[in-house]
């Protein structure tokens, strides 16, 4: 076939979408749902994906994190048997891991849900932890103020650095240094407020109040989880994960041959482990906004086997003055990929309104378009014009054309 009789053919095509418009449209209702969901499923999954992974990369490209279960989340009962990690482990991390600059534990308070207080003001389900000066290396950068000092920690001063969100829930419109909040019946008074996280989650508050260890250690005298946050000297990241793997097991007295009683991670390893998690997560997402194809493509089949038994006659007059078998076909099956592909461009525009709804609802949501989304949508529109058309087409193509021509 040449490009005048292919050009000819998707002519045809159009003018038969044109003449049944409203047939047309709710035939790729489906296609266009099924496509739409694909691409605006693949801009939110992608955009969180990117979000993630900036804030995980937030933390530094030399920082390791240490806990006694997964940094991800979701312990094993196995890893929630581990015993916690403690100061006294922090301590041998520091003298004994020399491409270590800097070891801050960090110790989080009893579950629960914790507030602070100014003048009537409430904030609810803070992110409260006590640390080290040494945190302060890992990237926190401040708006004002300043963050407390090892002078601070040792003598258990009521000092905190609060987030930016805190700030303004609590204190609007006052410089914020200097005063004295309430956080869980405890008096603290504010030292520094820190910059919201570079890379934020998207609808994340920065609600963080951050306290020195030892003043955790005199509000909460029976808190015990840890995490260790520990920043090796450049270009040393990987020398200092052997050292703090090597000395956590004599301190935790792991055998030669078991492994690991707690977990070492670094920006770029959570970042894999989130992409497990996340690959199959969207893998389903895509699958079960799939399910609209297959709906719109069944549809697509249906109108086009009425197509053919409308234009029987038409048929048996093709035949009679020449067409062959495999014209009738490809002019049935282009005006399914016809159909489908309009669908496709439409679930297209619907994808990338849903894009775009998502990025005016969540801004810090990055949800641009994918091109593998866009193009893998209208790829799966067309196919679903070719697989669900090959029927009607073969099926016209079959017609006797003594006997199209008898139709009534």
């Amino acid at each position: 076939m040449n490009l005048t009789s292919l050009v000819s053919v998707i002519g045809l095509a159009l003018a038969t979408v044109r003449e049944h418009k409203l047939r047309s449209f709710l035939t790729v209702l489906g296609v266009i749902i099924g496509t739409g969901a694909v691409i605006g499923v693949g801009s939110i999954v992608a955009g969180l994906d990117t979000a993630i992974s900036n804030l995980l990369r937030s933390f530094g490209p030399n920082t390791i994190i240490v806990l006694r279960g997964s940094a991800m989340g979701n312990w094993t009962p196995e890893e929630l048997r581990r015993k916690p990690i403690d100061l006294d482990q922090a301590r041998m991390v520091a003298e004994r891991c020399p491409a270590v600059e800097h070891v801050s534990p960090y110790l989080f308070p009893l579950r629960g849900i914790h507030t602070a207080r100014y003048q009537g003001n409430d904030v609810y389900n803070i992110d409260l932890g006590g640390t080290e000066e040494g945190y302060a290396f890992g990237g926190l950068t401040l708006k004002h103020g300043r963050f407390f000092t090892d002078l601070e920690n040792s003598h258990h001063m009521p000092v905190a650095v609060v987030g930016e969100d805190i700030e303004k829930q609590l204190l609007p419109n006052v410089d914020p240094v200097g005063k004295w909040i309430v956080v869980d019946g405890h008096a603290l008074q504010i030292v520094g407020v820190a910059d919201r996280p570079a890379a934020a989650l998207p609808g994340q508050n920065d609600l963080r109040v951050l306290v020195p260890y030892f003043t955790m250690r005199k509000m909460f005298p029976n808190a015990f989880e840890h995490m260790l946050v520990v920043i090796a000297y450049p270009g040393m990241l990987d020398r200092a994960q052997d050292e703090v793997r090597a000395t956590l097991r004599l301190a935790r007295h792991v055998p030669y041959s078991a492994p690991d009683t707690f977990s070492i991670s670094t920006s770029e390893q959570m970042i894999e482990d989130f992409h497990r998690v996340t690959g199959t997560v969207a893998l389903v997402m895509v699958i079960l906004s799939s399910i609209g194809l297959l709906v719109g493509g069944i549809g697509v089949m249906n109108i086009m086997l009425v197509s053919v038994t409308e234009r029987t006659r038409e048929i048996g007059v093709r035949k009679a003055v020449g067409a062959r078998r495999s014209d009738i076909i490809l002019q049935f099956l282009t005006e399914a990929v016809v159909l489908t592909v309009m669908g496709g461009i439409l679930g297209l525009l619907l994808g990338w309104t849903i894009s775009r709804v998502a990025g005016l609802a969540f801004p810090t949501l990055p949800t641009a378009v994918p091109l593998w989304a866009a193009a893998g949508g209208v790829m799966m529109s067309v196919g679903v014009g070719l697989f669900f058309g090959i029927w009607p087409a073969a099926r016209a193509a079959q017609l006797d054309p003594v006997e199209a021509l008898r139709y009534e």
